[in-house]
């Protein structure tokens, strides 16, 4: 039975909580892979609205097994909040499984993320400041704090001391700041330590049984492909692989156990934080997609950046995961539209004045950066699409550019998305055979 990898193509927030939401009725476990709690996933059921941000999407559909896996950083305290909302409206969190090798964000690293994002000033990166990347920082230097060192005392006293050594010399000779007390740190942490024991597991071990067994384990990404930290437009990106090889690394169950990999796009772009976005709309037009789209962020409330569809970064995304199939979603949001603008390439103009063509995604981040979109046409339609469920039943400009996408991204379009509703999409052909 299937390994399902389910990863967003572009710079987040492509519905990728939809999706997984969809795809969760067919599946038996949902494991989130990486990122932490900067990601934010809304899922609609009938009137009701769930904005997530660290439990995977799976937890909403009933008997599905959902999994916080090693790659994810866990704050506590999120988690908690978040769990205690669902209940409060009859959400059953109960099988919710924790890595016992995920690192844990704890309250220093979210002082250390803010401070340093005001330090950088024009040069910063565009963080949550929620302590994602201080997290991760810590894992890499070997000083992290794995959640089964909260339940050993004296083993995370000495991990705290170790981590908070520089850290104090740092808030208190660069930053000015008060240092942090090691032994208040701790003592929170044993506390949430306590609470969070229930959930814990070797999930590794539970998701590679569960695949022996003929279960079906849908590998949710966080994120995006264009914000990874080797594959995206770096420094502008966040600190873990959001692509589909981090699902490995991120729950500890080997390629071979993934049988598809599915890219979720939307059929315009947006992005939030700072960095490069070839597409970007600064004029009427970005204004209209961010209202006609609700483009505000589910984890930060900021408003996003809005630009028209971009070929190259999806060709690349479809390269740089293995893509087997897309969900495109937001169609209906550009109902109306006379035209519809597609990116299919970029002008590049070099240091000499020189100008050249690229179809694929530039490795260099200063032509990236650089970059200017060479756009084509397309007709737009005014009909209503929430209500068709039929392919064949949309306008026909409507599956022109839907085709055309399919075409420009080297890849098959599974899935449409076309309104906010669970049951707004339209389902080409299965994602779970």
């Amino acid at each position: 039975m299937p390994g399902i990898v389910l990863i967003g193509a572009q710079w987040g927030d492509e519905g990728k909580g939809k999706a997984t939401d969809l795809i969760g009725s067919h599946v038996d476990y949902v494991a989130r892979f990486n990122g932490g709690n900067n990601a934010g996933h809304t899922v609609v059921v009938g009137d009701e609205s769930y904005a997530l941000h660290l439990l995977p999407s799976g937890i909403i559909s009933p008997g599905v097994v959902p999994v916080i896996g090693n790659g994810v950083v866990v704050d506590p305290e999120v988690l908690f909040e978040e769990i205690d909302g669902l209940q409060a409206r009859g959400v059953d969190c109960s099988r919710l499984l924790v890595s016992e090798e995920a690192h844990v964000i704890a309250s220093y690293h979210r002082v250390i993320d803010k401070v340093t994002e005001r330090f950088l000033g024009k040069r910063r990166i565009g963080t949550t400041g929620r302590g994602i990347g201080p997290a991760y920082a810590d894992k890499i230097n070997r000083v992290g704090i794995r959640v089964h060192d909260l339940f050993n005392a004296d083993h995370l006293h000495d991990k705290v001391e170790a981590s908070l050594h520089q850290k104090n010399q740092m808030l208190v000779k660069l930053y000015n700041r008060r240092p942090i007390d090691v032994d208040e740190t701790t003592d929170g942490l044993l506390r949430l330590g306590e609470r969070l024991k229930p959930y814990v597991a070797n999930t590794s071990l539970i998701l590679n049984k569960a695949l022996d067994a003929g279960r079906t384990v849908l590998f949710e990404g966080g994120q995006a492909t264009m914000l990874d930290v080797d594959h995206g437009t770096y420094p502008f990106v966040t600190s873990s692989n959001p692509t589909a090889g981090g699902a490995c690394t991120g729950t500890g169950v080997g390629p071979t156990r993934i049988t598809r990999v599915i890219g979720v796009s939307k059929a315009y772009v947006t992005r939030v934080g700072e960095g490069p976005f070839p597409t970007e709309l600064l004029d009427e037009k970005g204004e209209w997609l961010r209202a006609q789209g609700h483009e505000f962020g589910v984890t930060t409330g900021r408003p996003r950046r809005c630009g028209w569809f971009d070929a190259v970064v999806n060709r690349y995304a479809a390269r740089v995961n293995g893509l087997t199939d897309i969900v495109l979603t937001k169609l209906d949001v550009l109902t109306g539209l006379k035209e519809i603008p597609v990116c299919v390439a970029y002008d590049v103009e070099h240091a000499d004045g020189t100008h050249e063509r690229y179809e694929d995604m530039p490795v260099d981040q200063a032509e990236f950066a650089a970059a200017k979109p060479i756009y084509e046409m397309h007709p737009g339609w005014d009909e209503d699409i929430s209500a068709i469920h039929s392919f064949d039943d949309l306008p026909r400009s409507c599956q022109d550019y839907v085709r055309r996408l399919e075409e420009l991204s080297g890849c098959r379009i599974s899935l449409i998305g076309t309104g906010p509703q669970r049951d707004h999409v339209i389902e080409i052909r299965s994602l779970v055979d």
